[in-house]
């Protein structure tokens, strides 16, 4: 299964500071079910158990950084304890995936009806084609109110926060999932005429006014479909794998 997520984004393409591949558990465990996810907290341990899963797929890993005690303190050391207790291994697939051909942006293109997506800044890892954000075409123009409506109902969202409205049609549309605001000007200078992400800087809306368009969605709103990346990467390489997305809503933030 971790070669299977491997071959698909293969760790290199991870970012210098980041965590992915097995964050717990034992490689050679024989998998029960597969519950994948964006993140791993102790309320999707519980599903995982609930769900007879002895494996648990994220996005964001577990683990950022080591750790210097396993106790009660903190809920990562609480998550780490009981995966250990529960025999659960956790396995993450982060800024690998967002970098890989047919990864996380190519999954939000792919919700938006983008064609002819390609990354926004490509760069070659070990001879491997990889890149951060994409960009692509919508299949028609669209005024920018039009444009904000249709990314709303796409990722079902309440608000998205954006910059003043562009006065002309949207055409040309720049993706990073996530916190993707240092691409802004990599998707300017790619003709985009709009660009979407999970989170931004308060500083960085300011000078993009007419422009391109900015809209921003929410961390876990924009890589929300990952999930459904795992799913198809297992049932094509591991066939007989049970696989269940979590249903548990690990979202922090509060829409009030």
């Amino acid at each position: 299964m971790l070669s299977a997520l491997e071959r698909f984004a293969p760790l290199p393409l991870q970012e210098s500071w980041d965590n992915a591949g097995l964050q717990v558990g034992l490689t050679e465990t024989e998998v029960s079910g597969a519950l994948l996810c964006l993140d791993v907290t102790e309320r999707i341990l519980d599903e995982a158990v609930t769900k007879g899963c002895n494996l648990i797929v994220s996005h964001h890993p577990l683990l950022f950084r080591g750790l210097k005690t396993i106790s009660d303190l903190t809920d990562v050391q609480r998550t780490v304890m009981k995966a250990i207790e529960q025999h659960i291994c956790v396995i993450s697939m982060h800024t690998n995936m967002d970098n890989a051909q047919g990864g996380v942006n190519f999954r939000i293109a792919r919700k938006l009806g983008l064609q002819d997506v390609s990354f926004l800044a490509q760069k070659a890892v070990g001879g491997i084609e990889a890149g951060s954000g994409v960009v692509g075409t919508l299949p028609e123009p669209l005024a920018s109110d039009d444009f904000v409506l249709a990314v709303k109902k796409a990722f079902d969202v309440e608000c998205a926060m954006c910059n003043e409205l562009l006065q002309r049609h949207i055409a040309r549309v720049a993706i990073c999932g996530g916190a993707g605001d240092f691409l802004l000007d990599e998707a300017l200078a790619a003709g985009a005429d709009a660009f979407i992400t999970g989170e931004m800087h308060y500083h960085q809306y300011f000078g993009y006014e007419q422009r391109i368009q900015i809209c921003v969605i929410g961390h876990y709103q924009s890589e929300q479909f990952t999930s459904e990346i795992f799913q198809e990467i297992i049932e094509r390489e591991c066939p007989g794998v049970r696989t269940c997305i979590a249903e548990t809503c690990t979202n922090p933030i509060l829409y009030i």
